[in-house]
């Protein structure tokens, strides 16, 4: 399989690895497992924050950030990841923000704890949430059907917006397609419209039917990203930048229109899909990923959205209960929402697109938050580096919810 689009497909969940993007598109690229029955299986809401979190999250002490220091080397060199980000965050607990390695590989600079980031499937949590304050305003509905606002969609009549969101829909993922491979890897810097990306997916059968079970597709995204546009007149990066980013006080995360990005920021590097050569994707342009990938963001935006996102500030009460209602992903412990997963009561997304990668989760029980930054997508043993970096991190400082809990498999289709 090719290794451009694969990211965005494993792109969706740090789980994801194991048939996840929850493998973001954690590119989020996103490979999910079905329940073992194959039906959905809603999780309990989250409980609430423990009074103090001292049974969540350990005091961040010099000692502690000694141990973290080299857990994090450890996996780099295990994974022969160029340069890391790390940021921890809770209340009473302290924090620990470090940078690791290089942000370029060819001059040897340091990576810093200011670079901008492309975020890949993070950026679904954005787009969904444009989405659900639309629902707020009452100017649509989550189990209206796609088909109400965007014409020529199999099963149109039948696949709601909330399906969609939850990655139940059924259609096929557009970045599995073998002709948008081949397109994609002719020229990374070409651009695609949403679309040419429908087209790939609908030349495709469905996969199941409606809400039957969940299936990451990057297909579904682009619909939901089309939907936003036609109810509110306005492009969609617009629309997240009104709607989502001012009202959130993100101030360094952006919808890129081009492949534009901001300084500073590390070189990122994918590896190629033939040969296995290691190249920089640094200023490959995001197109093919819109709605389901194409952001930029940077460290303290990503701890301040982390937050956002799982605790709903944006939205109403309500609006904040449908999304975290969960459905079972096959993988013990863990679920996926509207545009958010809870792995081992980690709140949040992760992301990943040729060169880069990004976790930012947040833990409601200690009220703490993780970001990782890395410049580089490249598996290592089938997982997601961000996946590993996560889990060492966890085993430190919350060994009652590590992250992801277990060792993925493999990507099916990698």
């Amino acid at each position: 399989m090719h290794s451009t689009p694969r990211r965005m497909r494993r792109g969706c969940a740090a789980v994801a690895a194991a048939s996840l993007l929850l493998a973001p598109a954690l590119a989020g690229s996103a490979y999910a497992a079905p329940s073992a029955q194959g039906q959905n299986v809603f999780a309990a809401p989250v409980p609430p924050p423990s009074p103090d979190g001292s049974a969540e999250f350990r005091q961040l002490t010099p000692a502690v950030a000694a141990q973290l220091d080299a857990a994090i080397r450890e996996v780099m060199r295990e994974t022969k990841v160029p340069g890391v980000v790390a940021g921890l965050w809770a209340p009473g607990k302290g924090s620990y923000v470090k940078a690791f390695g290089v942000a370029d590989k060819e001059t040897g600079a340091p990576m810093k704890t200011d670079v901008h980031q492309r975020i890949g499937s993070e950026t679904k949590t954005f787009t969904v949430t444009a989405l659900l304050r639309l629902v707020d305003q009452g100017k649509l509905g989550l189990d209206d059907p796609i088909g109400k606002y965007i014409n020529g969609v199999p099963n149109g009549d039948r696949i709601t917006l909330r399906e969609l969101a939850g990655m139940r829909s059924g259609l096929f993922n557009y970045s599995e397609d073998d002709d948008f491979d081949k397109a994609l890897e002719s020229g990374p810097n070409r651009v695609f419209t949403p679309q040419q990306l429908l087209d790939y997916s609908f030349k495709h059968p469905v996969q199941f039917a409606p809400g039957e079970k969940f299936e990451y597709s990057n297909t579904n995204l682009i619909l939901l990203g089309l939907v936003i546009e036609k109810v509110t007149g306005r492009p969609l990066h617009d629309v997240i930048r009104q709607d989502v980013l001012e009202p959130a006080g993100l101030r360094h995360t952006v919808f890129p229109t081009d492949a534009a990005f901001p300084e500073p920021h590390a070189q990122g590097y994918t590896d190629e899909s033939v040969s296995g050569e290691i190249v920089n994707a640094t200023d490959w342009n995001p197109s093919w990923a819109w709605a389901a990938g194409a952001m930029i963001s940077d460290l303290q935006d990503l701890r301040s959205w982390a937050r956002t996102l799982a605790t709903g500030t944006l939205l109403t009460p309500k609006t904040q209960a449908e999304r975290l209602k969960t459905v079972t992903i096959g993988i013990p412990g863990a679920g996926y929402g509207l545009g958010i997963f809870d792995i081992q009561g980690w709140l949040g997304h992760n992301g990943s697109l040729p060169g880069y990668e990004v976790l930012a989760v947040y833990l409601p029980q200690a009220q703490a938050t993780m970001v990782l930054l890395l410049n580089t997508d490249v598996l290592h043993d089938g997982q997601e580096p961000s996946t590993l970096f996560g889990e060492a991190v966890t085993r430190i400082v919350t060994p009652g919810h590590v992250y992801p809990g277990h060792k993925p498999s493999p990507p099916k289709h990698d």
